[in-house]
């Protein structure tokens, strides 16, 4: 067993070697990768990624990267291809290999079959005097000098290499697309960012109780209300028109101040000019809304009718934040 130290040692002499050779990419950074972008761009098919064992495992990473940020691409995996999925190239297709090597036997067997389909054939490659690199439209040149691993037995740099370049090529081809932070979130509904650009007060709120009280309300009817419509709030409206909001807080405050509960009415208790917010607008401004206020709900309103209410929890656990 080795000591801590030791261990700790290993870790650092991975990443630092591993840092050196993405660092390394940049000097690979070429016209063939500025045609390859043109490529994928002017095409009218998808982008094809293929590659076998660890290579393969990048292959799908990047396709799911490319079709998350605008691209349309699928993964095909070399062994499988020389098995009956080649159909799954079309012509109008852009197949990109990814390989280390470039000469293992997949490869070698699955290289001419797409070049026979006239697919652009782009070969995302460590060995630039392989099989696959000669028989290439374009060679993205993913070289290093060493993997991490004692005796390099095991793909490690390199296979970071051709993950790092991926990404490489997907952000080049974003901005070339202009895709925007509205596009990403698009192919993201479910996620964060997806709900933060999308997600609107009137989505929440109508899953709430609506609770309301006139302003000559007595204090059991509001706690009742405020009780059974579990917001920790009740809006207070007098012929169609909001008038204020009673909280909670606002009835423990007026508690304390050892009122004449007999004779209390809402209009006595309430806050007026309460915060409000349109039922159109996202769920990200009402949060802000509230931190900003140091409040947990807002009454939701469309022109100046009162909806109902949105509370903090409601937009938390959407999971935006």
């Amino acid at each position: 067993m080795k000591s801590r130290e030791e261990i700790k040692a290993s870790a650092v002499n991975t990443i630092t070697i591993e840092a050196q050779a993405i660092s390394n990419l940049k000097k690979y950074i070429n016209d063939d990768f500025a045609k390859s972008v043109e490529k994928i761009i002017e095409s009218k098919g998808r982008v094809v990624i293929t590659g076998i064992g660890k290579s393969a495992i990048i292959a799908e990473k990047i396709v799911a990267t490319l079709n998350s940020t605008g691209t349309p691409a699928i993964f095909m995996h070399a062994a499988d291809a020389i098995h009956g999925d080649l159909g799954i190239v079309q012509q109008e297709d852009i197949t990109i290999c990814i390989s280390n090597s470039g000469n293992s036997p997949e490869i070698k067997v699955l290289t001419p079959m797409l070049k026979s389909l006239g697919s652009c054939l782009i070969a995302m490659v460590g060995n630039l005097d392989s099989y696959l690199a000669r028989q290439a439209d374009l060679i993205i040149n993913t070289t290093v000098e060493k993997e991490a691993s004692p005796g390099n037995p095991a793909p490690t740099t390199s296979t970071t290499a051709q993950l790092v370049m991926g990404d490489a090529l997907a952000i080049a081809l974003l901005q070339c697309r202009g895709f925007s932070t509205k596009d990403f979130a698009r192919y993201h509904p479910g996620g964060a960012l997806g709900k933060q650009l999308y997600l609107k007060v009137g989505d929440l709120y109508i899953n709430n109780e609506k609770p309301e009280v006139n302003q000559s309300a007595n204090i059991k009817d509001i706690i009742l209300e405020i009780s059974s419509k579990r917001l920790g709030a009740t809006a207070v409206v007098q012929n169609n028109s909001l008038k204020g909001i009673i909280t909670d807080g606002d009835l423990r405050r007026m508690l304390q101040k050892g009122n004449n509960l007999e004779t209390l009415k809402a209009e006595n208790i309430m806050s007026r000019n309460p915060k409000t917010i349109q039922k159109d607008t996202l769920a990200i401004d009402a949060l802000q809304l509230m931190r900003q206020n140091n409040i947990t709900q807002l009454l939701v309103v469309d022109g100046d009718t009162y909806l109902g209410i949105v509370h903090l929890h409601d937009i938390l656990n959407e999971g935006i934040i």
